[in-house]
């Protein structure tokens, strides 16, 4: 029995036509057709999403009575390649979020020192919250980093800290001859904006997940 078989054969006993399952599925009718009749595979999401329409397991929908090993193999990579570009995404984000905050630093240096509030106002009020903001809600719009993302927030706000070390604190010991404490207020000022980032961002992913749950819900129906 191959899988183009058991797709349609799972389709076919939950009373569902191609352009039923296609639009629950949100693919394309000849999309369903072409893993019908083994022209396509469709990747591990596609098969997860089958599984819970169709309301058959995962195992009997890839495995009934023979193995497909060479689809098992297939569905490996294709869960390797979705969590490599997931690896990726959040690796560009996270370099993203480090090219603000270094600008920001090096822009002291390059021309802040002439125009101290006016560095102030733009790099430490808006630049560097707004950049911690919007990498905290994609993080945790995407709950990248599952639990551990939480834990973020410290981290940004040590950066937030950081940066003001980096840039007022490091010029007057250098002007002064005197090392100065780092601004630790600035911690929780920091990890407060990417809290609320965090707490919006997640609030989404759930939004999003509750609304997938019950679409499926529906089209079981």
């Amino acid at each position: 029995m191959d899988i183009g078989f058991k797709i349609k054969n799972a389709r076919i006993k939950a009373e569902f036509t191609q352009e039923q399952a296609a639009e629950a599925l949100g693919v394309s009718r000849q999309t369903v057709s072409n893993w019908e009749n083994e022209k396509t595979y469709p990747d591990i999401i596609s098969v997860v999403k089958m599984s819970d329409l169709y309301t058959v397991s995962l195992d009997e929908l890839l495995k009934g009575k023979a193995p497909v090993p060479s689809y098992l193999h297939y569905l490996e990579e294709s869960t390797n390649i979705v969590k490599s570009k997931t690896r990726i995404s959040r690796l560009i984000l996270i370099l993203s979020y480090f090219a603000v905050w270094l600008v920001a630093v090096l822009s002291f240096w390059l021309f802040g020192r002439e125009d101290v509030i006016g560095y102030t106002i733009m790099a430490l009020y808006i630049i560097l919250p707004v950049a911690t903001f919007v990498t905290a809600l994609l993080i945790g719009k995407n709950d990248y980093y599952g639990k551990w993302k939480w834990f973020s927030a410290l981290l940004f706000g040590i950066m937030y800290m950081l940066a003001g070390s980096a840039t007022f604190d490091a010029a007057n010991t250098i002007a002064f001859h005197k090392i100065n404490m780092p601004e630790f207020i600035m911690i929780p000022i920091g990890a407060g904006v990417a809290m609320f980032g965090l707490v919006i961002g997640f609030g989404i992913y759930k939004l999003k997940s509750k609304k997938e749950t019950g679409s499926r819900a529906n089209d079981k129906k």
